[in-house]
C-alpha cells in the first residue's frame, strides 16, 4: 500500500465518499455515536483487528458511547491511501447497513 501523502484536493475529492469524515490538521477525522458504551467498545474491538491487519493504527478517543477517530500516516506526515483503506473498514464496521 502506497504511503505517499495525498494532496488536499485528492483528500477532499475522496472524502465525498465518506460523509462522516472531515479533513483538518493533516488528518481525516470521524465521530461515531452508538447506543451505549458496550456497543461502542465492541466496535472498537472489531476496528482493532482491522488496524492490526493493516499495521496502521488510529488516534482515537472513546467517551461513553461516542468514538472519535483521527487517521493520518505519521511517516508521510499526512493522509495517504492507507488512511482511506482503514476509514473504509471502519465505515463497514460502524455502519454495516449502509
Amino acid at each position: 500500500m502506497a504511503t505517499t501523502k495525498l494532496s488536499e484536493q485528492d483528500i477532499e475529492k475522496r472524502l465525498l465518499g465518506f460523509p462522516d469524515w472531515e479533513f483538518y490538521d493533516d488528518a481525516i477525522h470521524g465521530e461515531f455515536e452508538f447506543e451505549n458504551f458496550k456497543d461502542c467498545f465492541s466496535a472498537m474491538s472489531r476496528i482493532a483487528f482491522e488496524c492490526e491487519a493493516l499495521n496502521h493504527h488510529p488516534d482515537w478517543r472513546n467517551i461513553y458511547n461516542v468514538l472519535t477517530i483521527s487517521l493520518s500516516t505519521h511517516s508521510a506526515k499526512g493522509v495517504t491511501d492507507l488512511d482511506f483503506k482503514l476509514a473504509e473498514a471502519i465505515e463497514y464496521i460502524v455502519e454495516p447497513d449502509e
